[in-house]
């Protein structure tokens, strides 16, 4: 069984060292995120992932979720474990004091995230689908829909869901047919079936505050005729206080590939009591509040399960003893030596080590990015920032994810046969992960938005912007020419970016399929350049540490190592990923569809 830790060591680096959180938490006044109160609490959070999620992890792959008459039970333990959650503060952390929160950067929080999944992805599937709830209410509520809804959302009384898909539609959202028929006191009766509903239902919280698609009767078709609505599981006084149930019921649980502790729903709404959030017809608008908020937080359960398998390698790879050496016997009191002697074994641990560090770097900066977005009083800088995210989440999102499959597959085959045995627990950590590149837009789907309507929407933009940043840096930074190769290959990779954007778009002036054909690399393209630009930063960090002396040497030349690795091994398959990027449509869409069925 995998035995978490919380990656206390490394998060702090990139905290403190790296990216100056704490010098940025004062800069957005946030006078309690002393270093002092967010070491306690990050210490106390790694204690709640350990202790209490982790151990829960293989009961809730075994014993799954169960459906009776309508009513879902989570596994043994995932209950109580939801209860200390919730008395413990952890929900109510970077919320709003309006509401009872507590005020804390989203930034802080979100690590406490990548950790619950990381020890456990089914059980934080709950209280992660609350904080885009919660988000969405807050961004486009009324006053009295948040007053209702917020404060026991906040308190982790009540979770939240995103009711987006139904059985005919996938991610072509226009195709929704869930309706919503106004009431006379200005309510709506919301009748349709939701499929892959996350935490639909379940018996952790006293109530579940559904954020559901649907039409009204005079709504044109397509995307421009949705709205969106609150619609709780229980009824909701003006004053916040539970009534009656509402007319919906949890029709089936999905029977899943994994993270089969989360309870994956078929809801039916049966004329449901809801209420509009924004304006009507607006509702796809208002839900990217909530998808936005949610591509990040999977892109950090991406992170997590890089994390979980490499704990899991290297915890292994250390103790498992098989061949020897090619240079020789390494244990000449033992009868072979370890596995991470054998350079193969070395590739998939430094792989997952430096996807790891450098993903973390990468995702700690978006979160970083959104403190400002939220905080943040200067415009500038908070319009700068708005305009990092709308680059760089579909890269977060997915480029750890499709990274999280290659390293959850490494940490199996460090394991060898044993890793397909479900004992040990990396064969469900390869099932759980799988759907992370689902979730929230497909690869595919991240993809298109990255290239067509975040780079080719504004004209190379926000491309520009980011290249400019990582650009000032190489030539701004006396210590980065210390690794001129590496600063070098960056300059060339941030010239080529910017070039291969802008192929794609001449090419799309006369054949718009050259964008889908395209985007899946280039996006790829554009993950392993983005943690080119943070290795090297990582790098530059672990060198001066070094040279300060200050200790903790073995640390910071484990990072120097890494980064080499990265380097001269992971950064080239930017070549490959650029010459298909540059091959054009034709041989993708030239073979007619009746080809594909024949032989």
């Amino acid at each position: 069984m995998l035995n978490y830790k919380a990656p206390q060591r490394d998060v702090a680096f990139v905290m403190d060292e790296l990216l100056g959180f704490f010098e940025h938490y004062e800069r957005l006044r946030f006078a309690d995120a002393t270093p002092d109160m967010v070491k306690a609490i990050l210490q106390e959070g790694g204690k709640f992932a350990e202790n209490i999620l982790a151990p829960l992890n293989a009961v809730g792959d075994t014993e799954g979720c169960s459906w009776n008459d309508g009513v879902v039970t989570t596994p043994k333990g995932f209950k109580e474990a939801y209860q200390q959650y919730v008395e413990g503060g952890w929900p109510a952390m970077s919320q709003p004091l309006e509401y009872d929160g507590q005020g804390l950067p989203y930034s802080l929080s979100s690590i406490l995230s990548e950790w619950f999944s990381g020890a456990n992805h089914a059980w934080a599937m709950y209280p992660g689908l609350s904080q885009g709830c919660i988000e969405t209410i807050l961004a486009h509520g009324s006053d009295s829909q948040k007053q209702r809804f917020l404060p026991h959302l906040i308190a982790g009384r009540w979770t939240g869901t995103m009711c987006l898909t139904e059985p005919h539609c996938g991610s072509d959202l226009g195709l929704l047919k869930t309706k919503a028929e106004p009431l006379p006191d200005g309510a709506y009766a919301i009748t349709g079936t939701k499929i892959f509903i996350s935490a639909g239902d379940h018996d952790l919280s006293d109530n579940i505050v559904h954020v559901v698609l649907a039409r009204l009767p005079d709504a044109p078709a397509g995307t421009k005729g949705i709205s969106l609505f609150i619609v709780p599981k229980f009824n909701v006084s003006d004053g916040g206080e539970i009534t009656t149930p509402n007319s919906l019921s949890c029709g089936s649980l999905e029977h899943k590939m994994g993270i089969k502790g989360s309870a994956t729903c078929v809801m039916n709404f049966d004329g449901a009591r809801g209420y509009l959030i924004g304006e009507p017809n607006r509702g796809l608008n208002c839900m990217f509040t909530f998808m936005n908020a949610a591509r990040v937080g999977v892109g950090l359960e991406g992170l997590a399960a890089t994390e979980a398998a490499f704990q899991g390698a290297i915890s292994y790879a250390r103790d498992r003893l098989q061949m020897r050496s090619l240079k020789g016997p390494v244990n000449k009191d033992k009868p072979a030596d370890p596995i991470i002697v054998h350079p193969d074994v070395r590739r998939m641990l430094l792989t997952q080590k430096a996807i790891r560090e450098g993903g973390r770097a990468l995702a700690m900066y978006c979160t970083q990015q959104i403190d400002l977005t939220l905080y943040s009083e200067d415009a500038d800088v908070k319009a700068a920032a708005e305009a990092k995210l709308a680059l760089l989440t579909p890269i977060v999102k997915a480029f750890l994810t499709e990274t999280a499959q290659e390293c959850a597959s490494y940490g199996m085959q460090v394991y060898g046969g044993h890793g397909f045995i479900k004992e040990w627990g990396m064969e469900q950590l390869a099932r759980d992960t799988r759907i992370c590149t689902m979730y929230e837009g497909t690869t595919g789907i991240q993809a298109i938005d990255l290239l067509a309507r975040k780079i080719i929407g504004s004209q190379g933009e926000l491309l520009r912007q980011f290249v400019n940043e990582a650009r000032a840096y190489c030539e701004g930074q006396n210590e980065a020419r210390r690794f001129s190769a590496w600063t070098d290959a960056l300059l060339q990779h941030l010239d080529e970016w910017l070039q291969l954007a802008q192929g794609v778009a001449e090419k799309a002036k006369t054949n718009p399929d050259e964008i889908g054909a395209a985007s899946v690399e280039f996006l790829m393209y554009s993950g392993y350049v983005c943690l080119a630009y943070f290795w090297l930063r990582i790098a530059v960090t672990a060198k001066e540490k070094l040279d300060s002396q200050i200790g903790d040497n073995d640390f910071y030349q484990a990072k120097l190592h890494t980064a080499e690795f990265y380097f001269e091994r992971l950064l080239p398959r930017t070549r490959s990923l650029a010459t298909s990027v540059s091959a054009g449509a034709d041989s993708l869409m030239t073979m007619p569809e009746a080809s594909f069925y024949l032989g």
